[in-house]
């Protein structure tokens, strides 16, 4: 369920996934800037809602220009909007490059600088298309017409072949069968795999590779004619799945070539490589398991960097930086000696140092590491996270920052020294009264120090008695970071007058393979014993209304709050799940990636033989429903097919018939996640008024 860079929970909602975009119906609104009020330096869901999302930088050939895409949310059409910005890497000031009523994606230079090449929705072909603006003049140019539309693209370094992604039928209809009957609604299903994420598995990307020239796109191949996968990988990936050799010639690829049974139960996908000249492709990772995925060849062509994990099933696994000499197909794990794992990387110019972030020790500081040594140094840091980094030198870069007190901005980064390119939100910022993060150390129940952030309301009064919230975080290896999220916001749960704690229990990275990996076959153990010490140090607080503490969580955090509410011996006095798993042995089947529910539930409940899967299903929480005290709210959204609204729904009925105080709201438009404005909006709406219903005295 853990993605290369996204989880289950998702803590940055994207403005476009890894540059691949799915096409979104036209609206001739164009989403500005809102205009928002803000009354008492208070952040609510409205405030919220009004930040700009800030999408990942891509630095011009000079090394001199970030683009961009700055997103804002209108509330009243619910839907958002994205426009490219560029600005000098110096800093200055912004220039707006479009003003369009749909969002433009996937940038890239091209032409030495002179121009960008991005996705945007065409209300002629009701597609996304490629279109190329340029810089100096403004004027855009639509230069494809590609029949299904493109989801990300890659065009090669010499600008004379492009990949693109775009989608066909996932299957051959059986057209005797149908024939007579042009209103049927019905599907045959003969395989797993055959719903995903949130849509039914009808088409999947393939990769196209053409010709690109004069701005315009020919002699258009699918390199995977005739095979049944995908490329890039749903529902997550997109462009990086792609890397161009600097002489064009190469093209290599990520996919997940497995059919039947073995699709859907495991995690082995595979870098292959594919001659333009000849039309060969070539498995560079055959012999390896897990996933491998993000290459990247190095300035000269003559290596791969990527990612890769080693055990099979198991997405969660430590991310190996791993590198491929292109002649020889020798191998080298960069990282063999190092127990932290990239989360994303950039080559430096001189092909000589990778530079890359990963969670260490609660952050996502930045590191550079000689190709040649391995040696790694850390060269920004920080009570913050960095994101999609371009290397400028070994020392040098441009990224992304965040942190749970500020959302995205892009920054420049030198020689530990660390300065913002972009402040987009600075003044919104401004007005706001922010709580405190501070990090302390937890004392665990096996005599471990557990990293967790306390998160103070503005205007914190050490005198005062404050009621509390412990954060349960999903994935469920995922790491409690200094992220920033647009639902499960700690600034605004602060300024509704909550202490907040938010650990990183046993199964979150950042902390060591055996700290991370300690959570799988064990759900119901030390994990959810860690999340009793957090709350007893919470509760211990001289700050804190013992008898109003809150635990709140969503799909793996769901889950433990289901779980805790079986076992907290009264600690917890309100409860909020949402798209939660209830029931483990439903979860086991109703799940689509079934290598997650494999390998993380230990194997299939009936396998009475595995004691490891039986521990895992005598511990589902809805086996001890008879031990629930505490008010709970559930919230699902209905087009969510990785945890289904059904185990919500039970878990309400079931609070409802054990005769709890219980409320559910659903989404039937959403998925794992909440993300339409308005939607987002009430989301915190109900969330907050149900906490305050029992965890403040309103008397």
């Amino acid at each position: 369920m853990n993605k290369t860079i996204l989880a289950m929970c998702a803590l940055l909602v994207p403005v476009a996934l890894a540059g691949c975009k799915e096409n979104e119906e036209n609206s001739d609104k164009i989403i500005e800037k809102p205009n928002i009020k803000i009354v008492d330096g208070m952040l609510t869901p409205e405030v919220l809602e009004a930040f700009g999302r800030v999408g990942a930088p891509v630095i011009s050939p000079d090394g001199k220009t970030v683009a961009f895409t700055l997103s804002y949310e209108d509330i009243e059409s619910n839907k958002s909007n994205a426009e490219i910005y560029t600005i000098p890497v110096e800093g200055g000031e912004l220039k707006r490059l479009t003003s369009s009523a749909n969002s433009e994606s996937n940038l890239q230079w091209i032409e030495g600088g002179k121009k960008i090449a991005y996705l945007r929705y065409d209300k002629e072909t009701e597609a996304q298309q490629l279109f190329v603006i340029d810089i100096e003049s403004g004027k855009s140019e639509k230069i494809s017409e590609v029949k299904n539309g493109i989801e990300c693209f890659v065009i090669s370094p010499v600008e004379d072949k492009i990949v693109y992604a775009s989608p066909i039928d996932a299957y051959n209809k059986d057209e005797e069968l149908f024939k007579d009957l042009p209103m049927t609604t019905g599907r045959v299903v003969d395989d797993l795999m055959y719903k995903h994420w949130d849509e039914w598995v009808t088409k999947i990307p393939h990769p196209f590779v053409a010709d690109f020239a004069n701005n315009r796109i020919s002699n258009e191949k699918d390199i995977m004619d005739g095979e049944p996968f995908e490329c890039p990988m749903r529902p997550f990936n997109g462009a990086e799945s792609f890397a161009w050799s600097p002489d064009g010639k190469t093209l290599v690829y990520v996919s997940r070539k497995l059919k039947g049974m073995d699709y859907a139960f495991s995690t082995d996908s595979n870098l292959y490589s594919y001659n333009t000249e000849s039309g060969k492709t070539e498995n560079l990772t055959q012999d390896m398991p897990g996933y491998d995925t993000d290459p990247m060849f190095s300035p000269d062509g003559k290596q791969i960097a990527f990612l890769s994990m080693a055990t099979a099933k198991y997405e969660s696994d430590k991310k190996r930086l791993m590198l491929l000499d292109v002649q020889t197909k020798k191998m080298r794990d960069l990282t063999e000696n190092w127990d932290y794992w990239p989360e994303q990387f950039s080559w430096a110019p001189d092909g000589k140092s990778i530079l890359f972030s990963a969670y260490y020790e609660g952050t996502a500081p930045i590191f550079s590491m000689d190709v040649q040594t391995c040696r790694i140094d850390t060269i920004a840091d920080g009570i913050c996270d960095y994101a999609s980094i371009t290397a400028l030198s070994a020392n040098s870069a441009v990224a992304l920052k965040h942190s749970m007190r500020s959302p995205n901005e892009i920054c420049y980064v030198s020689n530990g020294k660390v300065r913002d390119i972009t402040e987009v939100n600075k003044d919104l910022l401004s007005q706001l009264k922010l709580g405190d993060v501070k990090k302390v150390m937890v004392p665990t129940s096996d005599g471990k120090h557990m990293t967790c952030w306390e998160i103070l309301p503005p205007d914190f009064d050490p005198n005062k008695k404050y009621p509390a919230i412990l954060y349960c975080q999903g994935g469920p290896q995922q790491a409690v970071s200094q992220f920033w999220s647009y639902r499960w916001n700690f600034m605004i749960m602060a300024a509704n007058g909550y202490v907040v704690i938010a650990p990183n229990r046993r199964g979150l990275p950042g902390f060591g393979t055996e700290w991370n990996r300690q959570i799988s076959g064990d759900y119901g153990g030390q994990n959810m014993r860690d999340y009793f010490s957090a709350t007893d140090y919470i509760k211990s607080r001289s700050y804190v209304n013992a008898d109003k503490v809150g635990a709140i969580g969503a799909s793996y955090g769901g889950f433990s709050v289901y779980w805790l509410a079986g076992h907290n011996d009264g600690r917890f006095a309100a409860l909020i799940a949402h798209a939660g798993i209830f029931n483990l042995e439903a979860q086991y089947l109703e799940t689509e990636e079934m290598w997650f529910a494999d390998f993380d539930l230990g194997g299939p409940w009936w396998d009475k033989s595995n004691a490891v899967a039986q521990n895992t299903y005598a511990n589902s929480p809805h086996r001890f429903v008879n031990k629930w005290t505490a008010p709970m709210l559930i919230t699902v959204g209905e087009l969510d097919y990785r945890i289904l609204a059904s185990q919500g729904m039970q878990a309400f009925n079931a609070a409802k018939m054990h005769g709890l105080e219980a409320e559910m709201l659903v989404f039937p438009d959403e998925n794992h996640w909440v993300l339409k404005p308005q939607n987002a909006i009430l989301w915190q709406r109900v969330f907050f008024r149900f906490l305050d219903r029992y965890l403040k005295d309103n008397k």
